[in-house]
């Protein structure tokens, strides 16, 4: 299975749009690009396999796998990427503002209970960022 997130950056954060298989799951939040600069960048554009992993903060959530010199990658929930994330992409189901968001646990509840069936089959999850504007 193959997800896309297209993304919009500015200074303050950066902006996307979850796609599968073409269609919009929701739209997600991240902190700005900064060189990939760990704790304070969102992650570089590419491809990506994800898998489900628990911890006892986030609990069941996904990890981004593979990040050229970042580790520790998650998709969870979180309303304002400034304050929240620390390079990890937030779904939610309204954006209002940049890197800011509502209802980010129905959005990642979304997610969830279509992607964790997948991994739990065996199959694997791959997650494509790209740039809005190419």
């Amino acid at each position: 299975m193959n997800l896309e997130l297209i993304r919009t950056y500015f200074p303050e954060g950066t902006n996307g749009i979850l796609l599968l298989n073409g269609a919009a799951i929701c739209s997600t939040i991240e902190l700005p690009w900064k060189n990939n600069q760990s704790r304070i960048s969102c992650i570089p554009e590419g491809s990506y396999k994800l898998m489900k992993r628990y911890s006892p903060h986030f609990k069941w959530h996904l990890e981004v796998k593979d990040v050229p010199g970042r580790q520790l990658i998650l998709v969870h929930p979180a309303n304002d990427a400034i304050a929240e994330l620390k390079g990890c992409i937030a779904p939610v189901c309204v954006l209002t503002g940049i890197g800011k968001g509502n209802f980010s646990k129905i959005a990642f509840k979304k997610i969830t209970s279509l992607l964790f069936p997948v991994i739990e089959n065996g199959s694997g999850i791959f997650l494509t960022i790209k740039n809005n504007f190419k």
